[in-house]
């Protein structure tokens, strides 16, 4: 037993000495290095390389909480909502590499967001119409229940150009001090763009061109059947063997045919800066609408046989010019900051902004709940008896002033006043045009005005007080107060004044208004006219940067 017991052991203590032996002849693999991330400082805080290249990346992104009131007098179905309340996530990266000829810049920026309540600024009629935001259906959710999705940045920056979707160049103080952003002034924060900048001399100033997508620049030329494309707008085409009128429908809906045109000089310098920005776009309409035919001649002459039938409207140009002026005022407080800005356009309500709050890319839209009556801002009319597009002049002008209390506190207040202006005789044309209603309606239909989009019967009531393509103002005030208890997190409030008026005569109330437009009617208070309607909006908001 012992004999067997030594031979075991002895076995064992041979195998592991050969064994041994062999391990002791194979290669030792080296554990690969660690790349360790390393800070990149040429380009400010939060950058970093990416491992294995000499690319600088900075992540970055936001989250906000807002809830809004806004006062209703809506007696209409649709509307009624007071509050509204938005939850929005933005993600942001940023990469630079250095080269030979500077700087090479990627930027990218998304944004997302739920938004519920028909309280406008909350909920976004302007995000629909751009095919940014995507409606609820159901009984309790349709057009109070929206999910916001957004490329909000996108661009290249390399030796001057940039090239992408980016910020218009035409814009300056764009809201910077608002959380609501309902003032009147330029404000377009996503665009495709294809731009040069370069600097003028060594100091501070420099000058850009850009080439600008039209498609987020356009607001409608007026059509008085639909919103929508395709929109169609009566035009005379001839006249019969009576000599009545004859008329056709033009659809209205503009198409991209080229880029608006964009420059800008901008001065900046330790006390502020300055910029005058300048922007030219085109108007054009689709084709006549083959077919349509109102106040048509007697039967057996057949529609084709009218000159002009299909003979395209010409494209007319708008065009628009921005001053803006920032001043850093650090001997009140440091940060203290105030903005003076003025803008004046024809055909350019996009870019004077004076529909940026209202609610852009539609012929009426209000900022007002429940509104006695929308405000209508097309860029131009289709002159229905000349076929020539008219267009709409506009101007805004806005002041903003930043405050500091303490690095904590702060408070800005501001202000604005915007007119906008139809060609003469747009209504009146319209009115003659449409004098037997849409697509041969009856007069009974057009006269029934409350809330409808006809200009009414020239010599009738119902023309003197239809709100359609009258000329409009508007008066925007407001004030905020945010804390900061830490770096990168706000709290804070605001209150929003808003007033929209006719620049002459009344106009019917749509929510308070009841049967036809009539001077009868008005007299014994069944329909109800109105010069102005006004309303008072309340934002909270917390917000983390990071």
């Amino acid at each position: 037993m012992k004999l067997l017991k030594s031979s075991l052991l002895a076995s064992a203590a041979f195998l592991a000495a050969v064994a041994g032996a062999q391990a002791a002849d194979l290669p030792i693999k080296k554990a690969a290095p660690i790349e360790y991330v390393r800070v990149c400082s040429a380009y400010g805080n939060g950058f970093f390389y990416i491992p294995g290249t000499d690319t600088c990346i900075r992540l970055s992104g936001r989250a906000r909480f807002e809830v809004g009131y806004a006062q209703t007098d809506s007696r209409t179905g649709g509307s009624g909502d007071t509050t509204g309340y938005r939850g929005l996530a933005r993600i942001n990266v940023d990469a630079r590499t250095q080269t030979a000829y500077g700087t090479l810049r990627a930027f990218t920026r998304l944004e997302f967001a739920s938004r519920t309540g028909s309280t406008q600024g909350i909920r976004s009629g302007t995000q629909e119409r751009i095919g940014n935001a995507f409606q609820a259906i159901g009984q309790d959710q349709v057009g109070r229940v929206q999910q916001f999705v957004s490329t909000e940045k996108a661009f290249i920056q390399f030796a001057g150009l940039t090239a992408g979707r980016a910020s218009s160049f035409f814009d300056f103080y764009a809201h910077d001090f608002e959380i609501m952003g309902g003032t009147g002034g330029s404000d377009l924060a996503s665009t495709n763009l294809l731009a040069y900048t370069t600097k003028l001399g060594t100091g501070g100033l420099s000058a850009t061109i850009s080439l600008e997508d039209p498609s987020f620049r356009r607001n409608t030329i007026f059509s008085q059947e639909a919103q929508t494309s395709p929109a169609p707008q009566r035009v005379l085409i001839s006249t019969d063997a009576f000599g009545r009128p004859v008329f056709g429908a033009v659809d209205v809906s503009q198409r991209n045919r080229v880029p608006d045109f964009v420059g800008s000089l901008r001065y900046d310098a330790a006390w502020g800066s300055a910029q005058l920005s300048a922007a030219a776009k085109e108007l054009n309409t689709a084709n006549f609408i083959q077919g349509y035919a109102a106040g048509a001649p007697p039967s057996g002459v057949p529609i084709a046989n009218f000159a002009g039938f299909t003979q395209r409207p010409a494209s007319e140009f708008g065009w628009a010019v921005q001053g803006g002026v920032k001043i850093n005022l650090p001997f009140i407080a440091p940060g203290d900051t105030l903005y003076l800005q003025g803008a004046y356009g024809e055909g350019a309500t996009l870019y004077t902004g004076y529909s940026a709050y209202n609610g852009s890319y539609s012929s009426r839209t209000s900022t007002i709940n429940g509104a006695a009556f929308d405000p209508y801002m097309s860029d131009a009319t289709l002159n229905p008896l000349t076929g020539k597009i008219e267009l709409s002049t506009s101007f805004t002008v806005v002041g903003s002033f930043l405050h500091y209390w303490s690095p904590q506190w702060r408070s800005a207040v501001f202000s604005s006043y915007g007119e906008l202006k139809f060609a003469p005789g747009a209504r009146a044309g319209n009115a003659l045009a449409y004098a037997t209603g849409a697509a041969g309606g009856s007069a009974a239909a057009v006269n029934a005005l409350a809330g409808s989009q006809f200009t009414g019967v020239v010599g009738q009531t119902s023309f003197g007080v239809s709100p359609v393509l009258r000329d409009t103002y508007q008066i925007v005030a407001g004030a905020s107060l945010i804390w900061s208890p830490v770096k990168d997190l706000d709290i804070g409030v605001e209150g929003l004044y808003t007033k929209v008026g006719v620049q002459s005569g009344r106009v019917v109330d749509q929510t308070r208004s009841r049967g036809a437009v009539t001077a009868a009617n008005i007299a014994n208070g069944n329909v109800k006219t109105v010069t102005a309607d006004d309303t008072y909006q309340l934002r909270m908001r917390i917000q983390r940067d990071f």
